[in-house]
Formats: structure tokens, sequence, C-alpha cells
């Protein structure tokens, strides 16, 4: 079983004297490195300024976003080595608002996977359904669907080597969070599509995951942790979180 992980997205949030406040509130907390590995993902701007004060700690950085291109004339876009060279240990590739806003494929979100991984950096592969799919049953063609355009690129074994964060869009910033029941339902086909290659993947939940829900979430068999929105950007609320997780 993969081990126990809490991210912390911050998204579009916060200047850098408030994500300064917000790293030094976790950097002075203490948390159990043998039960759970705690990584936050503040804005692209901010991550200098949040590795400095994590610096001694024991929790990692990771970034929102990155290019599917290793270098080049590509303006505006963030490469996986400069990720590395700020200090980031894990990425983010196909969260549901890139996906639904930016308008990134399967194939893109695939590439930036590879991209990330060649590099060195841990990829956070986030896979989910709409509330139409989901109405429709499709929510496990859906997410399949997601996860065989990584593995279709890169291989299975490499897929295996990553995290993998189950976010149904429908509760990500909503208040609505799946059931326990129905967030182990979609991990359970996760786990099967990855094999015994993939008996030690970390897997996570994320959709308004906050201190009320979390400890019955973290329960179930194949959820390895959490990737929290909202909840990550109040101090108090997070240390909560990641201390049911390390319970």
């Amino acid at each position: 079983m993969g081990k126990p992980l809490i991210a912390g997205n911050w998204k579009m949030h916060g200047t850098a004297e408030s994500a300064r406040n917000l790293a030094t509130q976790l950097g002075h907390h203490r948390f159990q490195e043998d039960a759970a590995e705690i990584v936050v993902f503040p804005p692209l701007v901010h991550l200098s300024v949040v590795r400095d004060v994590l610096a001694d700690s024991s929790v990692s950085i990771g970034a929102q976003n990155v290019s599917r291109f290793p270098n080049g004339a590509y303006t505006g876009e963030v490469s996986a080595e400069m990720l590395l060279d700020q200090g980031c240990k894990y990425v983010l590739v196909g969260h549901s608002e890139r996906r639904a806003i930016l308008g990134e494929s399967d194939q893109i979100v695939a590439e930036k996977f590879r991209a990330a991984q060649n590099a060195g950096l841990i990829p956070i592969l986030c896979v989910g359904e709409s509330l139409q799919q989901r109405q429709q049953d499709a929510t496990f063609d859906v997410v399949a669907k997601q996860i065989s355009a990584v593995i279709d690129l890169v291989g299975l074994e490499k897929v295996c080597q990553s995290v993998i964060a189950y976010e149904p869009v429908w509760a990500i910033g909503t208040g609505e969070t799946a059931s326990p029941e129905q967030a182990q339902d979609v991990h359970t086909v996760i786990r099967a599509q990855l094999g015994e290659a993939g008996r030690s993947t970390t897997l996570l939940y994320g959709g308004s995951v906050n201190k009320s829900n979390a400890a019955e979430l973290f329960k179930q068999p194949d959820i390895n942790g959490g990737l929290v929105g909202g909840a990550s950007l109040e101090a108090d609320e997070f240390l909560k979180i990641a201390q049911l997780v390390e319970a």
C-alpha cells in the first residue's frame, strides 16, 4: 500500500507575505515523518519564498503546473528543470480546473506527466468525472481513460511510480464530497487498473476534503491521503487533516 500523503493545493491565492506566513505556521509543526508525507503547492511565483521558509522542515513543496516541453520559445511556460531548480519534489498534472478551464486534453496531460517524470519530479496525476458523467454512470470509464492515456505514453510501470489523485469534478470547491464508499469504489477500480505493479502506488482523494470528513475518507483501504484545496489555506485546518492521516 502507498505511503500516506497529504497535499495542499493553494491554487491562485495569496501574496508573497501570506504565503510566507502560511508556510511558517506549517514549518513550526513537527510532523510524524514516518507516518505521512506533507507537501504544499504554492502559486509558482511564491515557490522560492515557501521553499526558503520550509528548508529545515519535513514539508515538501510542489508546483501546480509544468510545461510539456523541456525548454524553448514557449513564453509563459515553466519547465520541469526550472521547478527542480526551485526545490520542487512534486508537480500536479491533469487537475480538473486545467482540463476544464484551460482545455488540457488527456494527451497533453500525458505529455506533461512524461516531462515531469523524465526530469526527476514526481507527478501527481489528477483524474475525475463531471457531475453529468457520474449521472450517466460513466465514472469508472472516464477515470480509466484518463489513466490509460498516460499509460499508453509512458508505460504502466512509470505510472505506478507516480501518485494518482481521484478528484470528482463535482466535488471540487463546491462543499460536496464523495461519500467514503463512493471514493473507495473508484480507488478500487484504479488499483485494479494498475494491477500488481500498483499495489504500493499512493492514491489520494481530493474534492472538498476538510477536517470533518477526512477521517472517514482516510479509513478506506485504498485511500492513502488527500489532495486538499481550500482547507489547505488555513494552517490549523490543514494541520488537523494531516494529523488524521498520521493517526
